[in-house]
């Protein structure tokens, strides 16, 4: 079975605050939902239309158990407290053998 990956880049951040408060919540829901951060932080270096924004890796056994993580209800409590201060582009990929 493929492991799962999930991707977030963030276009914009309106309220840094938001974002640590959702961090704290987040990242525990996520380790204990079986997801282990690969990448977390800006890029060192962007190339042909890269972006320079924050870019979030985790790595999941599955892609069901990245999906089950995104939808537990600790994960949506961390999303609530994030609420519309940031602007994000997330999905969740399988991996490659």
């Amino acid at each position: 079975m493929a492991k799962g990956y999930w991707i977030t880049t963030y276009r914009q951040v309106r309220d840094p605050e938001a974002l640590a408060a959702y961090a704290k919540l987040a990242v525990p829901a996520l380790l204990a939902a079986g997801g282990r951060v690969l990448v977390r932080g800006m890029p060192a270096k962007v190339y042909e239309s890269g972006v320079e924004q924050r870019v979030v890796v985790l790595e999941f056994d599955s892609v069901a158990q990245a999906v089950a993580a995104h939808d537990s209800a600790d994960y949506q409590q961390a999303l609530r407290a994030l609420g519309d201060t940031a602007v994000r582009d997330m999905r969740i990929v399988p991996g490659v053998g």
